[in-house]
């Protein structure tokens, strides 16, 4: 049987072998969970709280573990592996507090005629999660398509395959029914195969652009739902009257935390003029802070990237921008540390224009361009004229002026006086080329079920 090895990329050592089933094993496997979602649409919405009340605490029970395998597999530093994972079971949380009032049938009576709408699952819910938060962008579609009475095939990203074990294990030990909750291994092909398979209900996929449009090619013959989360160029916007100190740690973070490889990470960073060379200043300052290491050792702020192919796409923006006159202050160069990791420096870059390539594209790395504007107008111009809307922030203390420029912004989410964060309790979107998925929130639980009506005239 085909397999990939999965490496650490501090210390280039094997962490596993993950080996792709056959179809035999996969049709198989599908009949198990189309069997298990037959069955559990019909369990009781107080049932299917208390599976994911244990599932959480047997997540919870293996949390450490389960950040020390995300270290391993990507590189992220201990502490902010351990900050996800918590994270995810506190999301987990929130979701099961939303569910009663999400899934809550609804009575609109009137007329002599009884008016119902009650919410069903759509069975078998394909989870593709990716790579770069491999806890965080598993929990929401997870807990959301079982309290909302689905069965979940989770197929993660390959490199970090190895988290989905905690899921299952977890609705094991949280008595779930047998085949609710699995965790699927193929090749790309395979997996397009079975998402055209009928078998197959409904599919949440994050990843790239490209993937999408596998995506949509696997299931051009289908009637199938489909959220997509395809990522982020996400904009910050420094206004004049911004609480500045606080500004500057805030927004470095958001562009350097998991070493920039967040669909949600500060990507384009807009400064008013009257504090550009400040902002500048204090940036490349704080940046300089970011310690770059062994991602294990409790110090180290910064770890390696994930993917040895990430180094040379960042390479490619480097010189891009460079060519079109950008001047890097920072960084802009891989490098390693003591011999070991595939590390892409803290890199701050001045001098920008808007064509370049960093700026309009993903790039999953700490890359920092900053930009001078002179007006909030210019500044909406600026921060709309990309192919992405996931979330943009905003930095004032003004919030009726953030306001007013949050209902132009093309994204689905806008922060003010803060980055890079989904709250579990409101709906997580994106716009343009970002995607069409929605997760958390209300909204999260209706894209994972249908509304049916029961209209009844009353016999008299």
């Amino acid at each position: 049987m085909e397999a990939m090895i999965v490496d650490n990329p501090f210390s280039g050592a094997v962490v596993c072998e993950v080996t792709f089933a056959p179809w035999a094993d996969v049709t198989l496997l599908l009949d198990q969970a189309k069997t298990a979602a037959k069955a559990f649409q019909f369990i009781d919405l107080d049932t299917r709280i208390a599976i994911c009340e244990r599932a959480m605490n047997a997540l919870e029970a293996r949390q450490e573990a389960m950040a020390v395998d995300i270290t391993r597999l990507m590189g992220k530093p201990i502490t902010q592996s351990r900050a996800e994972a918590k994270k995810a079971i506190s999301r987990g949380r929130v979701l099961i507090t939303l569910a009663k009032k999400a899934l809550a049938e609804e009575d609109r009576p009137g007329d002599g005629i009884s008016r119902k709408i009650i919410r069903e699952p759509h069975g078998v819910v394909l989870v593709t999660p990716s790579w770069n938060s491999p806890v965080l962008t598993l929990i929401g579609p997870v807990l959301t398509a079982v309290l909302a009475g689905n069965a979940v095939v989770i197929k993660h990203a390959t490199r970090t395959s190895l988290v989905t074990k905690y899921f299952v294990n977890a609705f094991d030990d949280g008595d779930a029914p047998w085949y609710l909750v699995q965790r699927l291994d193929c090749d790309y092909a395979t997996l397009e195969r079975v998402m055209a398979d009928p078998r197959i209900d409904h599919i949440v996929y994050a990843g790239s652009h490209t993937g999408a449009m596998r995506v949509k090619a696997a299931i051009a013959g289908r009637f199938v739902g489909y959220d997509l989360f395809l990522g982020g160029n996400d904009a910050a916007y420094v206004a004049h009257d911004c609480d500045f100190d606080r500004t500057v740690e805030e927004v470095v973070r958001g562009a350097l935390g998991n070493a920039g490889q967040d669909c949600a990470a500060v990507e384009r960073v807009y400064v008013h003029r009257v504090l550009f060379d400040r902002f500048i200043e204090a940036a490349e300052s704080r940046m300089h802070e970011y310690v770059l290491g062994d991602p294990a050792a409790p110090g180290t702020r910064m770890g390696p990237l994930a993917k040895s192919t990430q180094i040379t796409e960042l390479e490619k923006l480097m010189f891009d921008a460079a060519n079109r006159g950008g001047c890097i202050v920072l960084g802009g160069k891989r490098r390693n540390v003591d011999g070991y990791g595939r590390f892409f420096e803290p890199t701050l870059i001045t001098d920008v224009r808007h064509d370049m390539q960093v700026i309009q594209r993903e790039t999953l790395g700490p890359v920092m361009p900053v930009v001078v504007v002179d007006s909030d107008e210019q500044a909406i111009l600026r921060m709309n004229d990309v192919s992405l809307g996931l979330t943009a922030s905003l930095w004032t203390k003004d919030a009726t002026h953030a306001e007013r420029i949050a209902r132009q912004l093309e994204v689905g989410t806008v922060y003010l006086n803060r980055c890079s964060q989904i709250d579990p309790v409101l709906p997580w979107s994106g716009r343009k080329g970002s995607g069409n998925g929605v997760a958390y929130g209300y909204d999260g639980f209706y894209r994972l079920t249908r509304p049916k009506s029961l209209l009844f005239q009353r016999v008299i």
